[in-house]
């Protein structure tokens, strides 16, 4: 039994048995060293403690990406809350490129927030922005304050007030284990069950509006699909197909959904369409066909095959039915991600004349691959919709863990997760 197959289904049956601005000023990734930037701890008119710190929450967003390093609190000097009490000779002291500062302010039960931006060199105004909620909403409210931030320093859109799926595994004894399909922020906090079996979840992923979910669950002791509304619960079961129902994933209009069986005796990728049910076989090969990933024309469907030997990804055109490889460096390429503006393919990749597996990404222009983990058995990578962070499974101090990195490489971090083993990472899409 070769690699891949082993991967497919006697990995499966094992997982079974047990268990406001003016024109961007954009910076570039590209620089040495992350960008200073100054998030202030805001101004807060009320008389009790507040429940969340949004100024730590911004900071920490702006760090994740990779992008910008902030500066620490106990190096500051100052504290201001509005432009008029910036002092800017004390952030250039401090090497701070940009400044945020904000207030919060209580207003009939409700929190209003302002915040802006500022530019330490030139001492001019970059952005400004308000929003408004209640105590609840505070990260939801710093998330939105990076976002915008973020979008008026770079460019790019940010993906703070984004969502992540995994699943968890609790060994509650010798044959009970409670598998949890969990939804958190992007960065582990306030995470929610969506579904708990005393079977395996596998491969969840959202649909590109957000508002559903799709899986593999082994609750009928064998492997099948089902989509899941994320705000009412309901399910609705897809494939009940013989042998291995596996791998879904959305086109990207949300009306078709990408998945592996075996009914016909060997593992292929189907698309179905959802509102018809229809069922059309996408590849046809001797080899194993697995893991697939759309691009966005919608006509595109990345995927994982060991036709060459040893599993390398390859790209599909669903019209033409042209298989083109895309990986040719290492000797083994699985689990195929693309970012947002599909220049870049994260994947699992293990290079020549090593045994460890690592999350690597591959420029698709150049062909160039970077290493961006540093642990092994690292898998299961998941791309925000930016493109500029990644989260990934791994094993840390014998436990499975999710571990964030921006994809330049400068950030590298475990997110706080629920008790048990941590696996099968999913990032939503822009949900706002």
């Amino acid at each position: 039994m070769n690699t891949l197959i082993r991967i497919v289904l006697l990995g499966l049956a094992l997982i079974a048995g047990s268990a406001q601005a003016a024109d961007p000023l954009i910076i570039s990734g590209g620089n040495d060293r992350a960008v200073p930037i100054a998030v202030v701890p805001f101004g807060w008119q009320g008389g009790t403690v507040l429940p969340e710190d949004m100024s730590e929450i911004i900071g920490n967003d702006m760090r994740n990406s990779g992008f910008f390093q902030p500066i620490p609190r106990q190096n500051m000097i100052s504290l201001p809350t509005r432009a008029s009490e910036i002092i800017y000779r004390d952030w250039r002291a401090l090497g701070a490129q940009y400044l945020m500062v904000g207030s919060i302010q209580p207003s009939g039960g409700r929190l209003q927030v302002q915040f802006a931006v500022f530019n330490v060199a030139t001492e001019q105004q970059v952005m400004n922005g308000t929003v408004s909620g209640s105590q609840d909403q505070l990260r939801d409210m710093a998330h939105y304050a990076a976002d915008q931030a973020f979008e008026s320093l770079t460019g790019i859109k940010g993906a703070f007030s984004t969502r992540l799926l995994y699943v968890t595994v609790e060994r509650l004894g010798t044959s009970n284990t409670r598998y949890t399909l969990q939804r958190s922020d992007y960065d582990g906090a306030r995470a929610v069950t969506l579904l708990q079996s005393r079977e395996p979840i596998l491969s969840p992923s959202y649909s590109p509006d957000g508002k559903r979910i799709a899986y593999v669950s082994f609750e009928q002791r064998k492997p099948r699909i089902f989509i899941q509304y994320v705000d009412t619960g309901r399910r609705e079961q897809i494939t009940n197909f013989e042998g291995l129902n596996g791998a879904p994933a959305w086109s990207p209009d949300g009306n078709r959904l990408a998945f592996v069986l075996s009914k016909d005796g060997n593992p292929e990728i189907y698309v179905m369409n959802l509102a018809s049910r229809q069922l059309q076989r996408v590849t046809n090969h001797f080899a194993i066909d697995t893991e697939p990933f759309w691009g966005r024309d919608g006509q595109t469907i990345y995927f994982t095959s060991d036709r060459a030997g040893k599993p390398q990804i390859y790209k599909l055109n669903i019209a033409s039915g042209a298989v083109e490889r895309v990986t040719f460096v290492g000797n083994y390429n699985a689990n195929p991600k693309l970012s947002a503006d599909e220049k870049t393919l994260v994947m699992v990749h293990r290079q020549e004349g090593y045994t460890v597996f690592r999350v690597a990404a591959q420029d698709l222009q150049r062909g160039n691959v970077k290493i961006l983990s540093e642990t092994s058995l690292d898998e299961s990578p998941t791309v925000a919709p930016n493109g500029t962070m990644l989260i990934y499974a791994t094993r840390q101090q014998g436990r499975g863990v999710l571990m964030l990195v921006s994809t330049n490489g400068r950030v590298r971090l475990p997110l706080p997760t629920a008790q048990g083993e941590v696996r099968e990472p999913s990032w939503s899409p822009y949900l706002n």
